[in-house]
């Protein structure tokens, strides 16, 4: 398959919009609904570990894909691009697995005045895992959608409309005001 610059452009912002689904399932501490757990965490680590794979593969496919029929740097770019952060949010999450696998082990010991100071300073350590695991996340997003617009600039037209698009929508102007009612037409009965 010869890539161009339209699928190299798809390409990445799929594989943008898989770290953005990534980012939506980040847990958050302190929210009942989306608060760290050992599966949950470890889950996204599994689920990242296969985009980071998908990364790697995108760079090996074109960089072949370049050597036999011509350049795909630009693709190559984006998507090595995006490695860094997303190593890097492996890593937060990898650290948040580690602090709750903490959490789970003392967790007997939890009325103990040291243990409980500890336990507290790893829930500190979590949310910050987090945060720099949705920011990192976000880079590579953010990575790649830049990647795509460099592969495949919008054209003249799109970026008409979008300009069109953000221009103030203005209110429609008062309804006149309502006049004295009237009875609806009388029927006009015909005979056959």
């Amino acid at each position: 398959m010869i890539d161009n610059p339209i699928s190299d452009a798809l390409a990445l912002r799929a594989t943008a919009s898989g770290f953005d689904a990534q980012r939506g399932k980040l847990s958050v501490p302190g929210d009942p609904h989306r608060s760290p757990d050992s599966v949950t965490v470890a889950r996204q680590i599994s689920e990242l570990g296969k985009l980071i794979t998908d990364l790697a593969d995108e760079v090996l496919h074109r960089a072949a894909e370049q050597n036999r029929e011509g350049s795909t740097a630009p693709a190559i770019t984006g998507f090595a691009a995006a490695l860094r952060p997303a190593g890097q949010a492996a890593s937060a999450l990898g650290t948040v697995a580690r602090q709750l696998a903490f959490l789970d082990q003392t967790e007997h010991l939890s009325n103990k005045p040291d243990v409980r100071d500890s336990r507290e300073a790893v829930e500190q350590v979590i949310g910050t895992a987090l945060r720099t695991a949705d920011m990192t996340l976000r880079e590579a997003a953010d990575a790649l959608y830049v990647a795509s617009a460099t592969v495949l600039p919008p054209s003249v037209r799109i970026q008409a409309a979008r300009s069109r698009s953000t221009s103030p929508v203005h209110a429609p102007g008062p309804l006149p005001p309502a006049g004295p009612t009237s009875a609806p037409p009388a029927r006009i009965a015909r005979s056959r």
